[in-house]
């Protein structure tokens, strides 16, 4: 135990799970301190990790509970004032006759949605409601390089920029801790590092797939600018192998992302200029109506052309130590469930801290037995979504189209609607 009666909690990764986790750990009582490899995520300087400064994400139940359980009043309140609620898909193409359509396919015939939400202001409401909070001490600039999770000692590299140039100076500083949460994305110090002391399986799964991002701007500059398109719907142009989808923003534009093969990826970079002709086979509709054809070519060629990965492991815990989010089960996007899940992790890891009365006066195994409660209940349910999520894929971008599939859709959320006593209810609804 370090000094002083107050157990001392370090979470690693001031992303949303990270944040969350923090007050969390701040809420019962721990003196916190946060760390994060980057700037303040809240400055539009600060870089992210994968270079792209505008992804959006979806907000589900599954966070939101999540959110709600922190117990700070005016959180979620203020979170999902910043979201924009969306009921369904919205199924885009061309019929035979040349004619471009659309078609909704709502998620959930009880009417649920999901939440488009922007990450850095979601990042910005979760750091803000921590600064705010006497027990926490948020540390950006530092990079986790080494643990001995036997001693609970951290080492982290600060950095910090030359006032008199451009240079920048760098300082180790060694950190005593109770407790560590590792919530430092798919590429995990703490992962790693525990590595060294546990014997963690370990499975990652690069799929052939990668992904670049576009934006569809507002139908006109400054406030007479609409969307182009429903804003209550995700977006999805599906063509079998591949797919276009479009979230959309506060700005009333959109954030789209391409999904396709390295192969085809290899074949565009080769000659952009065919992106034009290609958009207009497989996804019709969205150039020139929603985005010109040289900002499309443009974007094609300055925007980021990323992997896709998925990662398992088990256990998510080393003595004191415990991993959540990506770091612990990094998941493909096609279920919008990564960060939720992320999220969802908080929940359930300090549920369980509760039930043990893991804290700086229970006795020396408590916290050892929770967190091994912690895998033995969660690894099961995140490798789970670990798999749908890649099972989604197939649905997004070849199934929604499938007279099959919707025929199926309808008798599933039939039998959920007028027989609940069989306590029937669809895939979707359930994750």
């Amino acid at each position: 135990m370090t000094s002083g009666s107050k157990q001392k909690t370090l979470i690693i990764g001031a992303g949303p799970v990270g944040a969350l986790a923090a007050i969390y750990a701040a809420r019962r009582g721990d003196e916190v301190e946060l760390y994060e490899l980057r700037g303040d995520l809240r400055l539009p300087s600060t870089t992210p990790l994968n270079f792209t400064k505008s992804i959006n994400l979806a907000l589900s139940e599954r966070g939101i509970n999540s959110i709600r359980q922190a117990e700070c009043p005016n959180l979620l309140k203020g979170i999902l004032g910043e979201t924009i609620p969306m009921r369904g898909r919205m199924i885009h193409g061309i019929d035979k006759n040349g004619i471009l359509y659309e078609v909704s396919q709502n998620y959930d015939v009880l009417g649920k949605e999901i939440h488009a939400v922007d990450r850095a202001g979601l990042n910005k409401r979760l750091l803000d409601e921590l600064e705010a909070l006497s027990n926490v001490k948020l540390f950006f600039n530092h990079k986790l390089v080494g643990v001995n999770m036997n001693k609970n000692i951290a080492w982290f590299e600060k950095t910090e920029s030359a006032t008199s140039s451009n240079s920048q100076t760098k300082e180790e500083v060694e950190v005593a801790f109770d407790f560590m949460i590792g919530a430092d994305g798919a590429h995990s110090a703490v992962r790693y590092h525990m590595m060294k002391f546990a014997r963690v399986d370990y499975q990652q799964e690069y799929i052939d797939t990668l992904w670049c991002e576009f934006v569809i701007p507002p139908s006109s500059v400054g406030a007479e600018g609409d969307f182009k398109m429903s804003p209550n719907h995700l977006h999805i142009w599906p063509a079998g192998d591949f797919m276009f989808i479009a979230i959309p923003s506060l700005d009333r534009s959109f954030t789209c992302t391409l999904f396709l093969s390295a192969t085809h990826f290899s074949t565009l970079e080769s000659s952009p200029s065919k992106i034009i002709d290609f958009f207009g086979k497989y996804f019709p509709g969205v150039t020139p109506n929603l985005i010109s054809p040289s900002s499309l070519q443009a974007q094609f060629q300055d925007n980021p052309h990323l992997p896709l990965v998925s990662i398992k492991c088990k256990p998510y815990h080393y003595r004191s130590c415990v991993i959540v989010g990506d770091a612990a089960h990094a998941m493909v996007p096609f279920y919008g469930q990564g960060m939720n899940a992320g999220l969802e992790d908080v929940r359930v890891l300090f549920e369980i801290l509760g039930s043990h009365a893991a804290s700086p006066t229970s006795p020396p195994d408590a916290l050892l037995r929770a967190l091994e409660d912690y895998t033995l209940h969660r690894a099961p349910d995140a490798h789970a979504i670990n798999d749908l999520a890649l099972q989604n894929y197939t649905e997004m971008r070849a199934s929604v189209k499938s007279p099959v599939y919707l025929a199926r859709k309808w008798i599933e959320e039939m039998a959920s609607l007028w027989l609940p006593g069989l306590g029937w209810r669809t895939q979707y609804s359930r994750v």
